[in-house]
Order: C-alpha cells, then structure tokens, then sequence
C-alpha cells in the first residue's frame, strides 16, 4: 500500500456547498468508494490550501480515481501526490560494490579521491 498526500483548495462552486454545509468535504470524503483505498485522516490547514487529505491506495490509478471524485463531490481543486519513506532515499550500493559504469571507482562520503588533478 503507498500513501499520498491530496492538497485540496476549494473551488466557487465548493465554497458555496461549505457556506450552506460546513461538513461538505467531510461528508463527500467519507461517500467515496475506491477499491482498496483508505483515508487516514482529512485536515483544514491555513495558507494556499484549503485541507490536507491523506490516502492510501494500492496504485496511483486508484488513488486517482479517489482524487478525481473528490474534486467533483466536494468542488475541491486536487493535488495528488505520492510519498516516498525516507528510509527509501538511503544510499543502496549496486549489485557489484560502488563502482560506475566505467568500473571505476567511485569515492564514499568523507573519502579522498586518489584520482584527478586533486590527490592527497
């Protein structure tokens, strides 16, 4: 399962729905159906956006249909986008060690090169 972040800002027509029902976007959030998508909470945040979604979904096709739906149910523009764990930026080695495609070596965090024009 992956986990996307919606950035949803009102549109005239949903700012009119949240005028007459305060709980519009709540109640349109909660009447979508999307095969193997979760809602992990809805937030009203301050600055560009008018809430904060956050999903998850099985696929981006699925978490798009969820987007897509939201925007028309609730009069919301959406912003979807996927996250990534930190824990997946860590430096992964190749299969082979650190090397380039060259085969030549390439040089570790904090270690000296001892190739090029600046040897130590």
């Amino acid at each position: 399962m992956a986990t996307y972040i919606l950035l949803l800002t009102l549109t005239t027509e949903g700012r009119a729905k949240m005028a007459e029902d305060a709980d519009s976007v709540l109640r349109a959030e909660s009447a979508i159906r999307v095969f193997g998508v979760q809602t992990l909470g809805l937030y009203g945040v301050l600055g560009p956006y008018d809430f904060v979604g956050i999903i998850e979904a099985p696929d981006n096709e699925a978490a798009g249909r969820f987007s897509l739906q939201l925007g028309a149910r609730a009069g919301v523009h959406v912003v979807t986008l996927p996250t990534l764990p930190i824990t997946r930026l860590e430096r992964r080695e190749p299969a082979g060690g650190p090397e380039l495609e060259t085969g030549a070596r390439s040089p570790l965090p904090g270690e000296r090169s001892a190739q090029g024009p600046f040897r130590s």
